[in-house]
């Protein structure tokens, strides 16, 4: 008798086991699949309605820029790199050459010919 109530037990545990274990894992995956795919775009979509209202920020056009230039839209990358430009020269390297590689990829050769330049340019006034 022991042994049926035993094996009851160790059945009807396993069988719980293994349904609250599905659930959890399908729980996460959609959890993560909505918010890796809708979220992302949300928040460039408000930025770039922020942006055309008229705030300005180095800050804003940096993360508009950054997002397309990741998406590779170059063109849309090299839009919001002008904007950032036009508002302050002093950044970071990398901006630079990303503003440069967009006009690169969109055929404004001269154009990033120029934004290169001035990053060398910038890179001599350091000292190390």
């Amino acid at each position: 008798m022991k042994k049926i109530i035993f094996y009851y037990i160790a059945i009807i545990s396993l069988i719980s086991f293994k349904v609250s274990a599905q659930d959890q894992d399908t729980k996460f995956y959609v959890t993560e699949r909505i918010s890796d795919k809708y979220a992302y775009i949300d928040v460039i979509k408000t930025y770039e309605r922020i942006a055309e209202k008229g705030y300005k920020s180095v800050d804003l056009y940096k993360k508009i820029g950054d997002s397309y230039y990741l998406n590779a839209d170059f063109e849309k990358a090299a839009k919001w790199y002008c904007e950032l430009f036009a508002l302050s020269i002093d950044l970071e390297p990398v901006y630079y050459y990303q503003y440069a590689k967009s006009l690169l990829f969109i055929g404004q050769n001269d154009s990033a010919n120029e934004i290169l330049e001035k990053l060398k340019q910038k890179n001599r006034g350091k000292t190390r």
